[in-house]
């Protein structure tokens, strides 16, 4: 069978459940939201994403364009999805699916693409927090640009703010394409619907998860390897099908420093405010604040190499 012929294998689009060439809706890709993401980066960081400098004198011209084609973008790719899932739903026979109220997708999407935009000025405050703060907890920080071009835990809850606020408006899809965009890129693996307050960061960032559920107060700390996960599943008794939107992950209060390797489960566990959680330590239970939870120091077994001198 030649090229031609294995390409006809795939013609029959309307049999394969996942291609997305649906004739009444189609989704707007992940290319193309990665390209929003970009854009929306660009914005809360002018000149330090893309390819060139903004010069001062033509910046709120730039913000000002910019601002416009992200809110046009934005609105469709919404729209894109609301009507999809509200496709979906309809096939499902469940009606018209969570905006069935209204009936209209184009006009759910341009509200909700409104309010989002208005949102970005407050997710842009809380942002030069999170930058403060990984300018202070980190002496290798030479500056504050360089925390903002090279550092992947900035990165990462930037991209989480975003989605973040998507996700709170409750527009499906959108949010964990961007979150997922961010894990590809650094390592640092954010649920979109995780609550994380200001002044946070993420040192190094490699392997650290955060859960749907999770809630995390101000000033917050976390290294790499930490995960805030989910101690169980539960499952629905007649179907079987694991039950979503119950509470799985834990809460962290203020002032909480979590060290590399950690892992704290449940949706039931709370770390008290200004307590520290040392490296590698395994915690499925609360603690009170100002608490220090560390294992205990291994005894490590050294050998040292006996030389031909030393025997003799």
């Amino acid at each position: 069978m030649d090229v031609k012929e294995l390409a006809k294998a795939f013609l029959p689009c309307a049999e394969c459940a996942l291609a997305n060439t649906d004739k009444m809706v189609q989704l707007p890709g992940a290319a193309r939201v990665a390209a929003t993401l970009e854009h929306l980066l660009a914005l809360m960081y002018p000149g330090c994403h893309g390819t060139n400098p903004v010069p001062h004198e033509r910046c709120h011209q730039h913000i000002e364009r910019l601002f416009l084609q992200i809110a046009d973008e934005i609105g469709e790719e919404i729209r894109q999805v609301l009507l999809y899932r509200c496709t979906e739903a309809e096939r499902a026979g469940k009606g018209q699916g969570d905006c069935g109220a209204c009936g209209d997708c184009a006009s759910a999407a341009k509200a909700i693409a409104e309010q989002f935009m208005a949102e970005l000025p407050k997710i842009r405050a809380v942002l030069q927090e999170d930058i403060a703060a990984a300018y202070e907890g980190d002496p290798a920080a030479m500056s504050k640009m360089e925390i903002v071009m090279a550092y992947p835990g900035l990165h990462a809850i930037t991209v989480h703010r975003l989605a973040h606020a998507l996700y709170k408006l409750k527009v499906p899809i959108l949010p964990r394409v961007m979150s997922e965009l961010a894990h590809s890129r650094t390592g640092i693996d954010i649920h979109p619907g995780a609550t994380i307050g200001e002044h946070f960061f993420i040192d190094h960032g490699t392997g650290v998860v955060v859960g749907e559920t999770t809630v995390i107060g101000r000033n917050v700390k976390l290294y790499q390897g930490v995960t805030l996960g989910a101690l169980s599943f539960p499952k629905d008794e007649e179907t079987g099908m694991l039950m979503k939107g119950h509470k799985r992950h834990p809460n962290v209060e203020d002032n909480v420093v979590i060290y590399a390797g950690a892992t704290i489960l449940g949706g039931d566990t709370t770390i008290g405010h200004d307590s520290e959680i040392g490296g590698n330590v395994w915690l499925m239970d609360s603690i009170p604040p100002y608490s220090r939870v560390y294992n205990q120091t291994p005894f490590p077994r050294i050998k040292t190499k006996v030389t031909v001198e030393t025997r003799a």
